[in-house]
């Protein structure tokens, strides 16, 4: 079970960063380094950007759940 939910958490982790990398960048800081402030002036968020945010919140979620999930079971294991 612990295997199980490792994978698991490490599956997350890198879907989680995966995403997060994938989003623009909404200003000044690193982003505009690595090309991000030569964004066109079209305003409002896309329908993809949407979409893009609630898979996030919710990779991030279940990443959180996996630790706790993990925490638990260890602590009764040992």
């Amino acid at each position: 079970m612990v295997l199980g939910f490792s994978i698991a958490l490490i599956v997350f982790s890198l879907l989680l960063m995966l995403l997060v990398l994938m989003h623009k960048g909404k200003g000044g800081g690193l982003s505009d380094m690595f090309g991000g402030g030569m964004q066109s002036s079209v305003g409002g968020s896309s329908v993809a950007e949407r979409n893009l945010d609630r898979i996030t919140v919710v990779i991030g979620l279940l990443w959180f759940a996996c630790i706790i999930v993990l925490g638990m079971v260890m602590k009764t294991n040992s």
